[in-house]
């Protein structure tokens, strides 16, 4: 059971593999570059995985002490992974003790594929998420690692390496535009973030446009639980 669970989940976590290991690797590039040793990026990529936070919390470490502020912080830049949250209770249920580490290790790419990827016939959902789950961490904690270990020797510019995971999602909304009849649910993110991205800028635009894209998807709820009905 396992076993099939992996061989269903690997080929989907191929392209996080690709982005993890660019983002994590200039990740470990700039740990090392701030003065941090080898087992800064491996631990914390392991026990945060948290890819935006991590890079944050590189600076908190080398700014004054201030707990208050650093736990605001990481609540802003995370706030998104309580409706990824939401989303998940229905799909996470069931799954014994493996939910705990499926609720730790859900970042946006892992929730990107347990949301909307039917484990094929046969294969147990629970394990089909877990491994998903876990080969991503494997992904982002060995890119992060190798950029570190990498940074003791190579020095090189990064900037805009980040535009890897902007790409890579931008696929997967061709992939899933092209998936499916019902575009309803894709124009209302589209719509929601580009108008809260006019309202609110780029910096402050992600958590006012999460909370219009529920807020819509709570008012259409009827009408496209008829849609998926009459397939």
């Amino acid at each position: 059971m396992r076993k099939k669970a992996l061989k269903a989940a690997f080929p989907y976590t191929l392209p996080i593999c690709i982005g993890f290991l660019f983002l994590g690797i200039s990740y470990g590039f700039m740990m090392r570059s701030k003065g941090f040793s080898v087992w800064y990026p491996f631990f914390m990529s392991m026990f945060i995985f948290a890819g935006s936070m991590e890079f944050v919390t590189a600076s908190l470490l080398l700014s004054a002490f201030n707990p208050v502020a650093a736990f605001f912080m990481a609540l802003v830049v995370n706030a998104r992974h309580l409706f990824y949250g939401i989303s998940m209770l229905n799909k996470f249920k069931n799954t014994g003790v493996k939910k705990y580490y499926l609720i730790f290790g859900m970042c946006d790419e892992t929730f990107s594929i347990n949301c909307n990827v039917e484990p094929p016939e046969g294969v147990d959902r629970g394990w089909f998420m877990f491994f998903v789950t876990v080969l991503n961490q494997i992904y982002w904690v060995a890119g992060a690692t190798l950029g570190a270990l990498l940074g003791y020797v190579i020095h090189f510019d990064t900037t805009g390496i980040e535009f890897v995971m902007t790409a890579l999602f931008t696929v997967m909304f061709v992939d899933q535009w092209r998936e499916t009849d019902n575009h309803i649910p894709a124009l209302t993110g589209l719509f929601c973030s580009i108008l809260c991205l006019i309202l609110f800028d780029s910096e402050y635009f992600i958590i006012p446009a999460m909370i219009l894209i529920v807020v819509c998807f709570a008012a259409m709820k009827k009408k496209l639980y008829k849609k998926e009905a009459e397939k």
